[in-house]
């Protein structure tokens, strides 16, 4: 995923240290430039599609794990951390985790042995805040489940 991040920054043409305004301006531009109804030929058109769902992710990608929108959602993060840990997945350097309230974050760059030791504390909203926030790249993937 580390590649994906990287993927996506020289696609939206981004730094690491762009503010959200700067990011979403680059988008802007993007998607005017490819967008598929700017073109008549049709081979341009799916090309401009293609491209188009390319810049659409890599923003999505982006904007998710940005400082800034993670400062907007410390609450909802707090929130989650509350319900405790319900369960996790852990692929290559990804651990993702569905806390008690429905939603899901995913942390980037988490090795073996940080994941050992998650694992030894039976995965506690603990663990998570003190050594996995803050410390790896990490973004939102669900939001909470709504109330009944």
């Amino acid at each position: 995923m580390m590649k994906g991040i990287a993927i996506s920054r020289k696609l939206l043409g981004a730094t690491p240290d762009m503010s959200l305004k700067e990011l979403s301006t680059l988008y802007k531009g993007l998607m005017k430039k490819h967008h598929p109804d700017r073109f008549q030929d049709e081979t341009e058109r799916q090309e401009a599609e293609v491209m188009s769902q390319q810049i659409i992710g890599a923003y999505k990608l982006l904007e998710s794990m940005h400082p800034e929108t993670l400062a907007a959602q410390q609450e909802d993060l707090e929130k989650a951390l509350a319900s405790n840990v319900a369960n996790w997945d852990y692929k290559g350097i990804v651990l993702s985790i569905h806390f008690g309230n429905g939603s899901e974050y995913a942390f980037y760059g988490v090795q073996r042995n940080t994941y050992n030791k998650f694992v030894a504390t039976n995965g506690t909203a603990r663990f998570v805040k003190r050594n996995l926030v803050g410390s790896f790249t990490y973004r939102r993937v669900t939001g909470a489940r709504a109330e009944e």
